[in-house]
């Protein structure tokens, strides 16, 4: 008999005979237990919960097939990682309970990770994590907290990082589901303080840091992340791309990370409720909002992006997208030059509905590229604030085909010619819109174009309402009001 089947047996007996520890716990955790056979106290085989001396060993003794493990009220310090694969059935679950990583220089094995449970070769399946926080508030203190690989059945929920990850190495959580049917769930967890990049660190095997939470290229299944708080990490905040399955981000707070806040990838993608958040810059890093790297289809809906001081776009919609719809969206961009919404050559169809924009830079709101990449249409979007003309003159320039414009509000009035809706691409039509800008308010630069029921009204005395360029034919107006007139 090996030590995890000694362990299990003994503490069969310990439950049958009334002597196991832990009475008082609330319902929700004994609604848990009913979902393994064994339920086992780390503290009732030696694990310390002062702090003192680490657990490491312990756990990893205890970890086994059906088999729940609780940590009491205490803290618990861990100094290697405990690794556990092709498991069933197996879960953790704290109980004011505080995880305390090893320092950098300190951990026995090197790997600055503390669980390592299943990987892609060898995945779990079925493992629940819940209700731990985990103290990096030392210096030089950061590890991957949680590094695992499930067929299917992943939850890991209300889990606290405490302090910023400074150590350099691997960021707090990698999260996969290896099968395509496959479901996961990562819910409220938080990490608000970030981390600092590797050149402030004394990890150096990082290009620039550790990102908040990965879910990379052995992902295949559907997975969730609820209601997660993510500080500035130096590479991504969420990084959920690279992999296949479904990839959904509702709600949570995903503020000032490099590259990307939220970056998100897989056969479709849904992120909805979030608040993005950019108002911070501690590593001279470009950062994004959101960026959409790929999916079949790509939906973000009721999503704010508030980015005081912008450092990139507000949100990214990739090449390898092959179809997008904003809706619900709000969005505020301050005075550097830097684009709301960019629409790659690449991506296929793109809709946006219920759109606002506060845009206070010199540069478009919204940039859609890409001739026949597919349609675009625009319905609903509101373009405010103070950005002038200096450098992209245009609230929104269109270069795709086949491009509709309605009910599109643009009240831009920052000087320098700023200007309304510029038109790229063949086959616009434009309905129902109101523009107020200090240069013109439309450019005609290709067509044929549909224009209608439209109001251009531009501050600067020798600017037009709209210009046709010369060399563009089929331009149909119908019930517009041009008064300052129509340079053709």
């Amino acid at each position: 008999m090996n030590r995890r089947s000694f362990l299990k047996t003994s503490t069969a007996a310990l439950t049958a005979a009334g002597l196991f520890s832990g009475a008082g716990v609330s319902s929700a955790y004994h609604k848990l237990e009913e979902n393994y056979g064994t339920v086992r106290y780390v503290t009732d085989y030696g694990a310390d919960r002062t702090g003192e001396e680490s657990v490491s060993d312990v756990v990893d003794d205890l970890a086994d097939d059906d088999t729940l493990l609780k940590f009491p009220s205490g803290r618990y310090y861990m100094d290697r990682k405990v690794r556990f694969t092709t498991f069933e059935n197996f879960g953790m679950a704290g109980l004011d309970a505080t995880l305390v990583p090893a320092s950098y220089d300190e951990f026995a094995d090197g790997t600055n990770k503390l669980f390592r449970l299943g990987t892609p070769s060898d995945p779990g399946r079925g493992l629940h994590i819940q209700n731990f926080d985990v103290d990096m508030t030392a210096a030089n203190t950061g590890a991957r907290v949680f590094d695992v690989a499930v067929e299917d059945d992943l939850t890991i929920k209300d889990i606290t990082i405490e302090g910023r990850h400074d150590s350099g190495a691997w960021g707090p959580a990698l999260v996969r589901v290896t099968e395509s049917d496959g479901e996961g769930v990562v819910r409220r967890f938080r990490a608000p303080d970030g981390a600092a990049s590797t050149d402030q660190s004394p990890a150096d095997f990082l290009w620039r840091g550790p990102t908040g939470i990965l879910c990379t290229w052995a992902n295949q299944g559907t997975m969730r992340f609820e209601d997660c708080v993510l500080g500035g990490f130096p590479d991504n905040g969420l990084y959920a791309s690279g992999g296949g399955g479904d990839i959904v981000v509702e709600g949570g707070r995903y503020a000032n990370s490099g590259t990307a806040s939220i970056r998100a990838g897989g056969d479709n993608v849904r992120i909805a409720g979030a608040e993005v958040v950019i108002d911070d810059q501690p590593w001279d890093i470009p950062q994004e909002g959101i960026r959409l790297d790929h999916g079949g289809w790509v939906v973000v809906d009721d999503v704010t992006v508030d980015i005081p001081q912008p450092t990139n776009e507000g949100i990214n919609v990739g090449d390898d997208v092959a179809g997008a719809f904003l809706k619900n969206l709000e969005m505020t961009i301050g005075e550097d030059s830097f684009t709301g919404i960019h629409v790659n050559s690449g991506t296929g169809p793109t809709y946006m509905k219920n759109v606002g924009i506060e845009i206070n830079g010199s540069s478009n709101a919204i940039q859609i590229e890409g001739d026949d990449a597919g349609e675009a249409g625009l319905a609903n979007v509101r373009i405010t604030g103070d950005a002038g003309g200096e450098t992209m003159r245009h609230a929104i320039r269109c270069l795709r085909n086949d491009c509709s414009f309605r009910n599109i509000t643009i009240d831009q009035r920052g000087g320098n010619q700023r200007r309304g809706i510029v038109l790229l691409g063949e086959s616009s039509y434009v309905d129902g819109c109101d523009i107020n800008t200090t240069g013109r308010g439309l450019s005609v630069k290709d067509g044929p174009a549909w224009i209608e029921d439209t109001r251009c009204d531009c501050d600067d005395p020798d600017s037009a309402s709209i210009r046709i360029f010369d060399w563009v034919d089929d331009v149909r107006l119908k019930n517009n009001e041009f008064p300052d007139g129509i340079n053709a």
